[in-house]
């Protein structure tokens, strides 16, 4: 069994090598007929920026993506920067460099990865699923009897921040990097996709249905690790079914078919504000354009928002949604589920985490007034701040560094759920409501707790969940998401999710624990009051 897990390793490395590979081979050829295409398109009035086309890239044959897009780039910047010296601002390009780049690249493929898609497909995702199946499987048998045990996580150099973590790391945000801010150097990686896209939704594949396929895959994949791990306990079992479920159905396939009847992509179990973009004019515009499909998801966005969001986190916390419904949380338990024991359980962190992800949340209610306001009247400014400014910083900053690059990339040397915890504006609306009026909590019964510090150790939300259990008190923090570790990995059964009334919930027990009680303190105070 060792030796298929081994072989299954050597074929994952191998077809995450050539998936990487693809980024440095093909062959490339702008031709002037999707040129002068790309530029009625656009509506691209800069007789400069046709001309730098003409001569330094058309009819050109280029080695690499990297070659051709930086032919393109360097026309469109030296364009630019003449027509910004003689202030000719209608002939400014303002599209971003690499995404107007990706535009020219992507129907420019002539090389040996465009030719042979199907190929290329087997040797990366197809290879690499085998490879992963073959390297999981086998733990049904040597893992011997169901139920989490002392596994080594703090000895593997694969998740204790150890040199392979390191590694995983870089190669994560790397890959973020690409996908988010350079889509031109990722245009292999939309070739071998092209069939399945078009299969679809009629369109080609762009980088984001990579993205999209490729967090589906491994969702998938790693859901089998789950099923195996936590095959003793039917709640994480049907937990994982959900999220690979919503995440594939609602967020992947769905849209693409809408598409493919011109209706609006959307994704309809994502809600705003972690839909950020809900209101932008943009969004807005093509919704109510879009005739009644457009009225009915923008009805739906703003009722899932706000109604069914409270009501459900109500009746059962944040859970319902956070690790039962939500992409984000279906990838943190699934891909992210070996680095969960990496969440800070430090005060600092819990600091950080309330500071930063309600100051999400306000910088998105913020963004949404602006929005809004300059929707309804047509102003692009407010309080002396533009509008769109304010929108390309939410985005930047939140929509892409933090819950894109940061938010996964991080994984491997923060815990998986960095995003969830510190930047979610949704999860920190929703933990708001769970926290003050909710009738869920994880119940403890003190008196069973033999300190062992399993839940405590698996808790990915940062919370020390022992020093609860030690004391029997309900655990009702806002971060907590209901993932239900704690209670899978407890060898005693002490703890327990429920959903009960509300009085009697919050319920705190004086037991002095840790060393940042001050015990001389406490008793000088005890002896006053009495």
């Amino acid at each position: 069994m060792k030796n298929i897990k081994t072989v299954g390793l050597v074929l994952f490395l191998i077809a995450l090598g050539i998936f990487t590979s693809l980024l440095f081979i093909g062959k490339y050829q702008l031709t002037e007929t999707t040129f002068n295409s790309f530029v009625e398109n656009k509506g691209i009035k800069s007789e400069l920026f046709k001309k730098e086309i003409n001569e330094k890239v058309i009819g050109i044959e280029f080695p690499s993506q990297f070659s051709i897009s930086t032919a393109i780039i360097n026309g469109l910047e030296n364009a630019n920067k003449i027509h910004k010296e003689t202030q000719e601002w209608d002939n400014v390009i303002w599209d971003k460099p690499h995404n107007l780049a990706y535009e020219l690249v992507k129907p420019s493929g002539k090389g040996i990865v465009y030719e042979n898609k199907g190929l290329f497909w087997l040797l990366t995702f197809g290879l690499g699923i085998l490879g992963m199946l073959l390297f999981i499987l086998p733990n049904v048998i040597l893992l011997g009897k169901p139920g989490i045990k002392n596994d080594g996580i703090f000895q593997s150099k694969a998740t204790n921040r150890g040199w392979i973590g390191i590694l995983s790391f870089i190669y994560l945000v790397s890959f973020y990097i690409l996908l988010y801010f350079k889509p031109d150097y990722v245009v292999n990686w939309t070739y071998i996709l092209d069939p399945i896209s078009t299969a679809l939704s009629g369109n080609l594949a762009s980088q984001w249905f990579v993205y999209g396929f490729l967090y589906c895959t491994a969702m998938t994949v790693m859901a089998v690790r789950m099923y195996i791990k936590y095959r003793h306990n039917k709640y994480q079992i049907v937990r994982t079914t959900s999220v690979l479920f919503f995440q594939i159905g609602f967020a992947f396939l769905l849209p693409e078919i809408l598409v493919r009847f011109n209706q609006p992509y959307y994704d309809f179990k994502n809600a705003f504000p972690l839909d950020y973009d809900f209101f932008f004019d943009w969004n807005l515009n093509s919704l109510i354009a879009s005739g009644n499909m457009g009225i009915f998801i923008l009805v739906w966005g703003i009722s899932l928002t706000l109604i069914i969001v409270p009501i459900f986190v109500y009746f059962f916390g944040k859970r319902w949604y956070c690790s039962w419904v939500c992409g984000c949380g279906g990838l943190a338990e699934t891909l992210g589920d070996p680095y969960r024991q990496l969440s800070s359980k430090k005060m600092i962190a819990w600091k950080i985490e309330r500071w930063l992800i309600h100051g999400v949340l306000v910088f998105a209610l913020l963004m949404t007034v602006f929005t809004l306001y300059s929707f309804f009247t047509g102003v692009d400014t407010l309080l002396g701040i533009k509008t769109k400014d304010v929108e390309y910083y939410y985005g930047f900053l939140i929509g892409s560094v933090f819950a894109g690059v940061i938010g996964t990339g991080f994984y491997p040397v923060l815990g998986n759920r960095v995003w969830c915890r510190f930047g979610c504006p949704l999860a920190a609306y929703m933990g708001l409501v769970q926290r003050f009026k909710s009738r869920f909590r994880i119940t403890t019964n003190g008196g069973q707790c033999i300190s062992c510090g399993n839940c405590s150790t698996y808790c990915e939300m940062g919370i020390d969940v022992r020093a609860y259990a030690q004391k029997g008190e309900n655990i009702i923090r806002s971060s907590c998401v209901g993932c239900g570790v704690c209670a899978a990995v407890c060898p005693r059964g002490v703890l327990k999710l429920e959903n009960g009334p509300e009085e009697g919930r919050i319920k705190s027990v004086d037991i002095p624990l840790g060393n940042s009680v001050d015990l001389i303190k406490m008793m000088n105070e005890r002896n006053k009051a009495s």
